[in-house]
């Protein structure tokens, strides 16, 4: 960033255009495509393999523990976990070019409420599924391989997710700072005022004209009254 610019969470407030190679190296750009590929790995691996239809079973069970709730947990951790990381890649694309503060802040507090609510979530996956493997008596035509990366990719998109709760409270907490700072730069000077004061000093000589048709009136203790004699 320019020196000399003002700049809000995380970008110019006067607005930028999109720099390609800038948004490739962020970090925050590394850990959205890795938390995307993580929960690939883990949806996909279950819907494609993590049910089996055991001899004695008429209808396909999930792998771990037979328990269709862990398995419907990971595919929808997974999918929506998958669909954020597209979203929010578009909204960092986009936030450069906002010039709007309160529009950033909106924007960078629902990344970080969302993200910390998904590095949760994911811990959640994380020890369900790996209870309900440890759970599982018959692994007969189980594809442990499949087994094992779902619960794996699990527990690094805890990693990637809570790297990304991180970096937004980072940002979250500099844009805080910085509209702080940027409105105390540019607040009036409220110790001089424009306006004149209403103090006249005691010897000031009034300009102002006397209304005409005034009596001057004489003080009571010098009055030449006396009282008529009966």
């Amino acid at each position: 960033m320019e020196s000399g610019e003002t700049s809000v969470y995380g970008a110019s407030l006067a607005g930028g255009s999109f720099d390609f190679v800038k948004f490739i190296k962020q970090p925050q750009t590394i850990l959205r495509v890795l938390s995307w590929v993580f929960s690939i790995v883990v949806f996909a691996t279950i819907t494609a393999e993590g049910y089996v239809n055991p001899p004695n079973h008429s209808q396909v069970v999930c792998v771990f523990n037979k328990n269709d709730g862990a398995c419907h947990y990971g595919v929808g951790i997974g999918i929506i976990g998958f669909l954020a990381c597209v979203g929010f890649l578009m909204v960092d694309i986009y936030l450069p070019m906002m010039s709007n503060a309160q529009e950033r802040k909106r924007v960078v507090t629902a990344d970080l409420v969302f993200s910390a609510a998904w590095t949760f979530l994911w811990f959640v996956c994380f020890c369900v599924l790996a209870n309900q493997w440890a759970n599982t008596v018959d692994v007969n035509g189980i594809p442990t391989d499949a087994v094992h990366a779902i619960i794996a990719f699990s527990f690094f998109s805890i990693a990637t997710w809570g790297a990304l709760t991180y970096l937004a409270l980072m940002r979250f907490r500099q844009g805080v700072g910085e509209v702080s700072q940027n409105y105390g730069e540019s607040a009036p000077d409220q110790t001089s005022s424009q306006y004149p004061t209403s103090y006249v000093p005691p010897d000031h000589n009034s300009t102002y004209p006397q209304p005409p048709f005034v009596t001057k009136q004489e003080p009571m203790g010098d009055s030449d009254y006396q009282p008529p004699a009966y």
